[in-house]
């Protein structure tokens, strides 16, 4: 169940373009696409696992309020807002448009009509959530696994040919590309999401202990994390060997031409299959995850409803087109994603520093301030003025210029904390309530 909720319309695209532009620099790139891509999300499911709680209070070190600020932006990003409409338009643009004109496939009414009766169908399937394992874990994941393993023994058997030089980013800092890339798969800020269902649906399985419920979470853990690296592997590869059919734009298209010239035109059905099981599996996921948490944030708001309401917010955002809404999530998973792995990162030391509140807010003040600045910049929107200062801090120029000043701001809350303590203040610690 977790690796389809993880596997979804960013996990199926990303890797066979880092493949084909790392090219000869595969291996560094995929392992920094694996290490944001499959680690971090591990991290945070385990994270989520030994607290026993959700995001929210995984998030509430900071702050009470902080908690709920950080899970409300997280669960909107995730599902209405960018997340659910995503993987609903990736599900049109690369299964079901793939056997229409390209005039047909351009019709608004035509992708409103695929959106809306793929919104039913996930609405029912996330009705009952207590049944995802079933639903999920037992049918729906073999079928994608099957479909992968059939796409990439075709690539093995008949390769299209051989690998080429990196190019762009690739040649100078490939497992850096790699590690950013992963970023936009979003699983680290859905695993945070994710956790929650995991724990109730061992729970629902009869098992209540604390400890019992954190094992069986960390080990569905790693089985979908080393299931999610070989198929990013698998995947990767297919694009390392596409080189001669020419540089795509996206996976997506690279995609479907290794499909077309592995199998032909009814190689679009296999990938039609695949596309529409991971991103029906992992929009599921979403709507569950989001509705299990408004409807425990707003007690009076039945699960049904919200669900209902998050799945016609979805279905609206949808038909804006997915060109629409990458440019807009991509500047905003700048942002949020450091902030994650930074709340992730201290989760696992917490005890080291005395839960001072101080470490995480002077972290996470560091974090965001760095993170603002790539958000922007990523938006397009002009920065010049603070580029001599951005690129006097280490490791800005390959993307991860807020992991100084995450850490002196730790630092700098932890002196604060000491002092607090010293002086007879206590300092919030959470864990302590």
């Amino acid at each position: 169940m977790l690796f389809s909720l993880f596997f979804g319309a960013g996990n199926l695209i990303f890797p066979p373009i880092l493949g084909q532009q790392a090219g000869d620099s595969f291996i560094p790139a995929i392992i920094g696409f694996i290490l944001t891509g499959v680690g971090l999300p591990l991290l945070a499911v385990i994270a989520i696992a030994l607290s026993g709680r959700d995001m929210q209070h995984l998030a509430g070190q900071v702050s009470p309020r902080f908690g709920i600020f950080f899970a409300i932006v997280v669960y909107v990003s995730l599902g209405p807002a960018m997340g659910i409409p995503r993987v609903a338009n990736v599900a049109y643009e690369m299964g079901f448009s793939s056997f229409l004109t390209a005039h047909e496939a351009s019709n608004p009414w035509i992708l409103f009509l695929y959106t809306f009766i793929f919104f039913i169908a996930v609405f029912w399937l996330s009705l009952n959530p207590s049944k995802l394992v079933d639903r999920i874990g037992s049918w729906l994941t073999p079928m994608l696994l099957l479909s992968i393993a059939l796409l990439f023994i075709g690539g093995v058997l008949y390769p299209i040919g051989e690998g080429g030089p990196a190019i762009n980013e690739y040649v100078e800092s490939p497992g850096f590309k790699g590690f950013m890339n992963g970023y936009l798969t979003m699983d680290t800020i859905a695993a945070l999401a994710f956790g929650i269902i995991v724990l109730n649906s061992i729970r629902a399985q009869g098992v209540t202990e604390k400890r019992a419920v954190a094992k069986a979470t960390i080990q569905a853990g790693l089985i979908a994390g080393i299931g999610l690296s070989l198929v990013y592997a698998a995947l990767g590869y297919l694009g390392v060997t596409s080189v001669s059919l020419g540089y795509f734009k996206n996976g997506g298209q690279l995609l479907t031409d290794v499909v077309l010239n592995l199998f032909g035109r009814s190689g679009l059905i296999l990938l039609a299959v695949i596309v529409t099981l991971a991103c029906l599996t992992t929009c599921i996921g979403l709507v569950s995850a989001c509705s299990q948490y408004f409807a425990t944030l707003m007690k009076g708001m039945a699960y049904n409803r919200i669900a209902l309401f998050i799945c016609f917010l979805g279905l609206l955002v949808a038909n804006l087109g997915l060109n629409k809404i990458l440019s807009i999530s991509e500047p905003i998973l700048l942002v949020i994603y450091p902030v994650a792995i930074v709340l992730i990162l201290l989760s696992f030391v917490h005890k080291w520093f005395g839960g001072y509140s101080q470490v995480y807010v002077g972290a996470l003040i560091g974090t965001a301030l760095m993170s603002l600045f790539d958000g922007l910049k990523g938006a397009k929107v002009p920065i010049e003025f603070a580029m001599p200062v951005l690129k006097q801090i280490p490791l800005y120029e390959q993307g991860i210029g807020w992991v100084l000043p995450a850490v002196a701001g730790g630092a700098v809350g932890y002196v604060i904390g000491k002092l607090m303590a010293a002086r007879g203040k206590q300092p919030f610690n959470p864990t302590k309530n």
